[in-house]
């Protein structure tokens, strides 16, 4: 959430800004500024009021020390009207308050300067490409069928069970899941990263707090009984852990990583892009958090994003890295990258990690500060990554190493499968 303060003194640089994301921010600028006008009318009133009160008071007191009570009763009449009139005012400025909350958490975060115009992911920019493209034989086939061929994955039973989107792992292909998951955990861990096991479910102000309200609802799973929501990523938990937290700044940075289980409705999706593992409704990611120094958010960025290059290269995966042009930046993110990884088979990139800085929009919702050297709160930037999702990793490594003898595994997932070849 972009504060009161900036937005009041760079209004147009707000809109300006926040065109990139082809927003058009001007109706809800100036609505911001003239809540903003009226909350502080309202609380000078308010102010005005409550010190005549307390002035008068103390009056009161001193005339019945003095022995003159019918003056000081009249005076008493007179603190139950300004009693009256503090309350409206009250009621009105907590109205006025919630108003402008509502509209400031309308507003997008403002994308980095270096964020392109664009309008959707086909104006993205391609930064980096590394890895060679597998040659596979003839007889090669996408991952649904690769599933089926060894009983790794079982889609059907999944429908089964619950619905579209919600696969059954099985034998080698559980196996393989579980040591892509420990081999992404474990070199978090190594690179510094604190593991943390967070909750499933968040409520409205770790949901709010991050961003995903109100700008997601359609995406996330609701428990409306208990008004929870399943967790998109492990994101949402973790940055919340410092909600309403002063930091030091020798504390800074806090560096978490999280194993989970994540939900999205991916309403209105179809086609081929829904195909096997391409796009599921649950699926399993480790997530990289980190809270920083403004001064090092962009410095911590390009280091998260080395660490997610790693990864893919330990795993032998051809990828290319992307530099999200605005009409593609998310609507809390300053500046992404994300990552794709080529799928032979299917002979298309696949998307499987973003790594993002969020600036302070999100400590701004979350009342995330550190105390700064000369003792005074700031608010800390967030940043996060996905390291990795697995879904499309899994298709991918499946699909790039079949071979007429069967699938083989990557050397560096071999210790953890304790298997060198599916067959």
């Amino acid at each position: 959430m972009l504060t009161i303060q900036f937005i009041k003194e760079n209004p147009q640089e707000v809109v300006d800004r926040l065109k990139i994301k082809n927003f058009d921010a001007s109706v809800l600028v100036d609505e911001i500024l003239k809540l903003d006008d009226k909350r502080r009318v309202t609380q000078k009133q308010l102010d005005d009021i409550l010190s005549e009160s307390n002035t008068l008071a103390k009056e009161i007191g001193l005339l019945f020390k003095q022995g003159k009570a019918q003056e000081a009763n009249a005076l008493k009449l007179k603190t139950g009207e300004l009693k009256e009139q503090s309350k409206t005012l009250g009621d009105l400025l907590s109205e006025i308050e919630k108003n402008l909350l509502d509209q400031q958490l309308l507003l997008p975060n403002l994308p980095h300067k270096s964020v392109k115009p664009g309008k959707g992911e086909n104006d993205n920019e391609i930064i980096e490409t590394q890895g060679t493209i597998p040659e596979l034989p003839e007889n090669a086939v996408p991952h649904w069928d690769l599933t089926t061929k060894y009983d790794l994955i079982d889609f059907e039973l999944g429908n089964k069970l619950t619905g579209a989107g919600f696969p059954v792992y099985k034998g080698k292909g559980a196996k393989l899941q579980r040591a892509l998951i420990n081999f992404f955990l474990d070199e978090a861990i190594d690179a510094g990263y604190n593991e943390v096991l967070p909750p499933l479910m968040v409520n409205e102000d770790s949901a709010y707090g991050t961003g995903q309200l109100p700008d997601k609802e359609g995406q996330m799973y609701h428990v409306g009984v208990d008004n929870l929501y399943l967790i998109p990523t492990a994101e949402v938990p973790v940055t919340n852990i410092y909600r309403n937290v002063i930091l030091k700044t020798d504390e800074l940075p806090k560096k978490n990583v999280a194993f989970s289980s994540c939900f999205r409705r991916e309403a209105g999706s179809y086609g081929k892009d829904v195909r096997g593992l391409n796009r599921l409704h649950q699926f399993e990611k480790v997530e990289i958090v980190q809270v920083q120094h403004p001064d090092k958010s962009y410095a911590t960025l390009e280091e998260m994003r080395a660490h997610v290059a790693s990864l893919l290269e330990k795993l032998e995966l051809p990828y290319r890295v992307l530099r999200l042009c605005g009409g593609d930046v998310s609507f809390a993110s300053a500046l992404t990258y994300d990552f794709e990884v080529y799928s032979t088979a299917q002979k298309r990139w696949l998307e499987v990690s973003s790594v993002s800085n969020f600036e302070s929009f999100q400590s701004n919702r979350m009342k995330l500060r550190f105390k700064d050297e000369n003792g005074k709160n700031q608010l800390a930037h967030t940043l996060n990554g996905s390291a990795l999702a697995l879904p499309r990793i899994l298709a991918a490594l499946l699909e790039n190493n079949q071979s007429e003898e069967g699938i083989r595994i990557p050397k560096a997932l071999q210790a953890y499968t304790r298997f060198e070849l599916i067959k």
